[in-house]
């Protein structure tokens, strides 16, 4: 797990990545990445989440800022940092004819103390699928072939880009158990994804991109503890949001509501909904489609996309 007293691995300072024509993708980004965590790097689409992983694989270098992987610069010292990293991209684009036990063997070839092939086949689950060919393989195989080859040096930092798309359930749980042992062994794993349970599930902290600047960061506890919990119900007919308690009695801090369904927004969660619950208990009211949840990652993600988005209409 995190540990502040760890050592940073990935040290980002006021990058920029500006592409021809003067379009800022990355607008002078900061964050830090310590040894042994696992760090998502989340954002719309168009935020600056793979121009900012490019530039910390050293594919290209920062039009202002500073990167530091290992301690080098991942750009002009590539070659001191290259055999100490993986990565896994979201299209592998291998050989299709090759079979996936020849597609290791060739990756191996090109990596600087590989592990044996069928060792990262077997981390994967792609032990009975070493003579089958690439072109045969489900969209789900192919991405774990992705991973094994991303594991195959024994990086001390991995780069993780859409790890489970097209995995069912169980792949993806797999390949959480996975990355949670490799970052329990002390493997540095930076990751990109588009499924925030998968966030929620595997992330010690995160970063939130939105046109090319960070919103918000922190631990996802941190994240989500300023937005509001829900709290959503049906009155019976005869019944109108009018008739509960005073809304701010309740703790309430923002409501909706449609017919007789009603939405309430809250920062006080227990206080609400013992209120309601109270309310419905002594007045014998019903409440149909009761459904009370705390704040999530996701309506953390929409809500500030939302505010950015706002704030740039204004």
């Amino acid at each position: 797990m995190y540990n502040d007293e760890h050592e940073d691995v990935i040290e980002v300072t006021d990058l920029r990545r500006v592409y021809g024509g003067g379009f800022e993708a990355v607008r002078g980004i900061t964050f830090s990445v310590a040894r042994g965590e696992i760090f998502a790097l989340l954002g719309t689409n168009g935020a600056g989440k793979t121009s900012t992983v490019e530039l910390l694989e050293g594919l290209a270098a920062p039009a202002e800022g500073r990167i530091r992987v290992l301690g080098h610069d991942p750009h002009r010292e590539r070659a001191a940092v290259r055999h100490r990293t993986g990565v896994m991209l979201q299209e592998g684009g291998f050989p299709a004819e090759l079979t996936v036990a020849e597609t290791a063997r060739m990756w191996a070839g090109c990596t600087s103390g590989a592990r044996p092939e069928a060792e990262v086949l077997e981390l994967v689950g792609l032990t009975g699928k070493h003579g089958v060919r690439v072109k045969q393989l489900s969209g789900g195989e192919r991405r774990r072939l992705d991973l094994a080859l991303a594991l195959l040096g024994g990086p001390e930092v991995l780069f993780l880009d859409e790890p489970t798309t097209g995995l069912d359930a169980e792949g993806r749980r797999d390949t959480w158990e996975l990355v949670r042992a490799l970052r329990d062994a002390g493997t540095t794993v930076l990751l990109t994804t588009h499924y925030l349970e998968e966030v929620e599930a595997l992330a010690d902290r995160l970063a939130i991109l939105h046109k090319g600047r960070i919103a918000v960061s922190g631990t996802p506890a941190e994240v989500t503890a300023g937005r509001p919990s829900r709290m959503s119900f049906e009155l019976p007919d005869g019944y109108f949001l009018g008739d509960l308690p005073p809304l701010a009695d309740l703790g309430v801090c923002g409501h909706e509501s449609d017919g007789g369904v009603v939405r309430l927004r809250t920062t006080q969660l227990q206080r609400t909904a013992t209120g309601v619950l109270t309310w419905a208990e002594r007045t014998g009211v019903e409440l149909r489609g009761l459904d009370v949840r705390s704040a999530s990652l996701e309506e953390a993600f929409l809500g500030i996309a939302h505010e950015q988005a706002q704030g740039v209409a204004a």
